[in-house]
């Protein structure tokens, strides 16, 4: 058992512990349609590996990191309000990641693993993969953690003090970008923004600082990643949803509790 879960166990703690941190990012930004919209994209990111025969974590980043710089320079344009280009570029990044699929002719692509995850299926190669990206988001974090916080918390006072308001919105999205490209695999496409966002939500009840709230997320979610294998192995549910069913029954249980 202990040598089965073992893979499984080790992904789901390595994705808990940057979404922690990046997930405070998109609840104070209000950015979880955002991250819902980059994983839809990521399903075209899929079709695009298996299309152009490329390693496929290589490929979702290229491809959620092109769409984040795409609505970037969208916004810019100011064409249309923020939450339609997101609907926008959501369903269209979708659509035509299915559409993709299907010229798959001698590839059998399991799209349910990849739409609700398969934590049960990690490899070691998974593994390596999932623990380079966590280095590396949290490097970035750490180097960028100040103007992150500053423009995070007033983009015009941060402008006023030097910080590049708009390098510090691309950096967070670039990384939310990151983070579902790989945690796609493990905790799918569809769900994958509730493990940003559960755990935030739910430590802000406890947190009295930004740096509090970070890392109580990662406790959370951590806590959440456990209870959703121990789920999965004893009612044999699919482990991704259970992991994310954890995470909202924790919130649910914090609600009660005064918000500090």
């Amino acid at each position: 058992m202990i040598e089965f879960l073992l893979p499984s166990l080790l992904a789901g703690l390595g994705i808990s512990i940057i979404a922690g941190p990046l997930g405070s990012f998109v609840v104070w930004r209000k950015m979880a349609y955002f991250g819902d919209t980059l994983a839809h994209a990521a399903l075209m990111g899929l079709a695009l590996g298996f299309l152009l025969e490329i390693n496929i974590y290589f490929a979702l980043v290229i491809c959620c990191i092109a769409l984040a710089i795409g609505l970037v320079l969208l916004q810019r344009k100011q064409l249309v309000s923020t939450d339609t280009l997101l609907g926008i570029l959501a369903h269209s990044a979708l659509s035509l990641g299915l559409v993709a699929v299907s010229f798959l002719d001698n590839v059998r692509v399991d799209l349910m693993s990849y739409l609700f995850g398969d934590l049960l299926a990690i490899t070691p190669e998974d593994l390596t993969y999932v623990f380079v990206g966590v280095a590396f988001v949290l490097t970035v974090l750490v180097y960028f953690w100040r103007p992150l916080i500053s423009s995070t918390v007033n983009e015009e006072l941060a402008s006023i003090e030097g910080v590049n308001v708009e390098l510090m919105r691309l950096v967070v999205m670039l990384l939310v970008g990151v983070v579902i490209a790989i945690g796609m695999k493990f905790v799918g496409a569809l769900i994958i923004t509730s493990l940003l966002i559960i755990p935030a939500a739910t430590a802000r009840k406890f947190a009295s600082t930004p740096e509090n709230m970070a890392w109580i997320a990662s406790l959370i979610g951590g806590i959440a990643v456990c209870l959703g294998l121990a789920l999965s192995w004893h009612f044999d549910t699919p482990a991704g949803p259970s992991v994310v069913i954890s995470a909202t029954a924790i919130f649910l249980l914090s609600q009660p509790i005064k918000q500090r």
